[in-house]
């Protein structure tokens, strides 16, 4: 089963409202899913995006595939994907662990 993290058009004709929800690949855009992790409103000014990052992050670590869109949204909320947070988490763990004594000389 491909678990998808994507976006269920809600709202009325030409006003278009969205939420964020992880969803079977199989099921249909506005049909079934699994959780609602956040919601997406194009209209406002700006456009209002609102994602529980807790909920993403779990998902993301269990395999869960953003779409292209959601993507996007996550990297305008400043959620990151669960490798690029391990390579961040190395990246400062590995500046932080220099010998001092290799410093002096």
């Amino acid at each position: 089963m491909a678990v998808k993290i994507r976006l269920k058009r809600m709202g009325a004709n030409k006003k278009p409202f969205y939420r964020v929800v992880v969803a079977d690949g199989r099921a249909p855009r506005d049909g079934r899913f699994i959780e609602e992790i956040g919601y997406y409103n194009p209209l406002k000014e700006p456009a209002e995006i609102k994602i529980d990052a807790e909920k993403a992050g779990k998902w993301l670590a269990n395999g869960a595939q953003p779409t292209d869109t959601v993507k996007r949204l996550f990297d305008r909320a400043g959620i990151v994907k669960p490798a690029a947070a391990k390579e961040q988490a190395k990246a400062v763990e590995a500046e932080g662990t220099e010998d001092p004594a290799e410093l002096t000389e």
